[in-house]
């Protein structure tokens, strides 16, 4: 998973500038960094009316002199649409001009760009190379995205060790997203030895900045008692948590504890709520789930023809099981049912 950072930046806290007229000024004369502090201030409306095409006017000419924080703010006003026509190009443009004066923030989205292949044709080897420039500058989101090339083995030889070493780098800088994989990593035993204890506490981190897949992992963790004491209560509070951020997993786990009545009354129709919510996702458990509560009648009418659906769909998205009462559902269902089920079948697998 790639991240980039798209956050305007000026050179100076707004109560260290000078006030909007003396700034206004020394723009009007030439001065590069009044120039973009002018931007900034029309940009976000400080000390005058927001007017962003006035914004737009002094960062370009900042830029023009080559301000780099001007470059980077128009290649992420063009990259996001911001108070002007969206245009990667243009983004790209701006960004390659503040990365060629080595600044990390513009390599690292310039990077997820050629990573993605947004405005400019994908190319890996180009990614890696901006991401680590940055990373080398010890910019964590950079450091999160070269771990997940070499986690993936994306455009590079897979290394977990590699991937682990960036992913620790920015991990201890705060970055959420790395101390998630950090927690995988350590569950996993993939480029670490495993440790329940290690995977739990960068989760933990993670969860607690409000990263939902991270607070989901934490859930599952008190639930199974792995690297923490057993908790159902615990698992509810952090696949609740995450669920409501609609983390499709958690909304599956959530869902087989109202069903089992782990930590919570036994619900089948709240199990039938969330199973939907993370069907619909493409969570494939959870569309066997719901095939499964069609069959039997639980939390909902009994719908043989709705069970196949949601078997079939869960079978297309790999689970095994789903495959198999599938085609037990199938003997008992007419042409007619058939026919109506493939209908169905095809809308979701569209969706």
């Amino acid at each position: 998973m790639f991240i980039t950072i798209l956050l305007l930046l000026k050179f100076l806290l707004y109560s260290e500038a000078e006030d909007f007229q003396t700034t206004y000024q020394a723009a009007q004369n030439g001065d590069a960094k009044a120039q973009h502090n002018l931007g900034f201030m029309y940009a976000e409306g400080l000390g005058v009316q927001q007017d962003t095409a006035k914004a737009m006017k002094w960062y370009l000419q900042a830029a023009n002199q080559g301000v780099v924080r001007s470059q980077y703010n128009l290649g992420i006003w063009y990259e996001t649409g911001r108070g002007v026509k969206q245009d990667y190009t243009q983004a790209l443009k701006w960004y390659q001009l503040a990365a060629d004066q080595g600044f990390a923030m513009a390599q690292s989205n310039l990077g997820a760009m050629y990573d993605t292949g947004s405005g400019v044709s994908q190319d890996y080897a180009q990614a890696i190379k901006l991401y680590q420039q940055a990373a080398d500058q010890g910019y964590s989101v950079a450091q999160t995205n070269l771990g997940g090339m070499y986690d993936a083995g994306r455009g590079v030889q897979q290394d977990y060790e590699l991937a682990f070493n960036w992913y620790q780098k920015a991990a201890n800088q705060g970055e959420a997203i790395a101390q998630y994989n950090l927690g995988v990593m350590y569950y996993t035993g993939k480029g670490v030895s495993q440790d329940y204890s290690q995977a739990q506490s960068w989760s933990r981190f993670a969860a607690e900045q409000g990263y939902a897949l991270a607070q989901s992992n934490l859930g599952l963790m008190y639930a199974e008692g792995k690297g923490v004491p057993l908790s159902y209560e615990q698992a509810l509070k952090w696949y609740r948590i995450a669920a409501e951020q609609g983390e499709a997993v958690a909304q599956k786990n959530l869902g087989d504890m109202y069903v089992d009545g782990r930590g919570v009354s036994q619900s089948y129709v709240e199990a039938v709520r969330l199973y939907r919510l993370a069907a619909a996702q493409g969570e494939a458990n959870a569309q066997y789930n719901l095939g499964v509560m069609h069959a039997n009648g639980e939390g909902l009418p009994q719908d043989v023809v709705s069970a196949y659906v949601w078997f079939s769909v869960a079978s297309s998205n790999g689970n095994e099981k789903a495959r198999q009462l599938m085609e037990q559902v199938a003997r008992v269902l007419t042409p007619q049912d058939l026919t109506q089920a493939q209908e169905r079948i095809s809308e979701l697998i569209e969706k």
